[in-house]
């Protein structure tokens, strides 16, 4: 398998817009997985003051695909393409998505205005993730780069037309979507992003300011919550809400829930005293802040 040499910030990625407003909410889906994530329930994903733009990850969707190794830094020069004149943006991302959403913010501080990062995946490296699914039903699977890329493979050209039947409890369009890709973007993906990318150093890169919500299922299998809640505890500015006897899919199993602590939450940020930059790094360097577990 030959990997060709491309800038990923010249591909182009599909790119939704709907609604009106000053800032900008962005929606980023997990591996497998399209814009149509947040699209096929029944609440629409909308925020007060934001207009949403629902993106498809490079080598996913109606995005290209190359056949390149999809870097974090590949992935986030194509999403800072695709967001080109953005000056105020609330990034949302659900588990690959987020993952790529708290690395964009890192690079982009002055851009990015907050985060909510939906059953984000964080083992602490490819041994712990190896350990983490060596625990799921068939999870071997999901740590042998060569059994991944072979059910990729057959879920595409053998079950692909069968999977909503196969899968019932996701809507529709989810189960279609999973065939969405290639081999080599959910494969590569999967190992550079989510399995040996350090999300504790890149955590720690951002602004001690910045204000970050985690929504985590308690019975997440793929997502483990301790290491949700290993990422909290190390932001003064950083919460989280644990949805109870949720797996990783909090959207499709309780939007209403997940939108109700995203709009407490913005309510909460806004009626937060502003203080001036120096005060806002003096508070980041003394710990002051406050998190709530739920």
């Amino acid at each position: 398998m030959t990997l060709v040499r491309i800038r990923a910030d010249t591909l182009p990625l599909k790119r939704l817009d709907t609604g009106r407003g000053e800032h900008c909410l962005v929606l980023l889906h997990g591996l497998g997985g399209t814009h149509r994530y947040w699209t096929c329930g029944p609440v629409p994903f909308e925020l007060p003051g934001h207009r949403t733009a629902l993106v498809d990850l490079l080598g996913f969707g109606e995005s290209p695909k190359p056949w390149i190794r999809y870097s974090v830094e590949r992935h986030v020069a194509a999403l800072h393409a695709c967001l080109a004149g953005e000056r105020s943006v609330t990034l949302v991302g659900h588990s690959l998505g987020a993952a790529l959403a708290l690395a964009y913010a890192v690079r982009y501080p002055s851009v990015v205005r907050r985060l909510v990062l939906i059953s984000l995946p964080h083992f602490g490296g490819a041994d712990r993730a190896a350990t983490w699914f060596s625990r799921q039903r068939g999870g071997w699977v999901y740590t042998n780069m060569w059994a991944t890329a072979l059910a990729c493979v057959l879920s595409r050209r053998v079950v692909g037309r069968l999977l909503p039947r196969l899968l019932p409890d996701i809507p529709r369009e989810v189960a279609e979507d999973l065939v969405a890709h290639n081999m080599v973007s959910s494969t590569s993906s999967l190992w550079e992003v989510l399995y040996r990318h350090d999300w504790n150093a890149e955590s720690d890169q951002t602004a001690q300011i910045l204000p970050v919500l985690m929504l985590h299922g308690s019975a997440d299998p793929t997502a483990p919550l301790a290491g949700a809640q290993q990422l909290v505890a190390r932001h003064a500015t950083w919460e989280i809400r644990i949805l109870g006897g949720v797996d990783h899919h909090p959207w499709l199993r309780v939007p209403h829930e997940c939108l109700q602590y995203i709009e407490q939450w913005l309510v909460k940020l806004s009626e937060q005293t502003p203080v001036n930059p120096a005060e806002q790094a003096e508070a980041a360097h003394t710990g002051i802040g406050r998190k709530a577990v739920q």
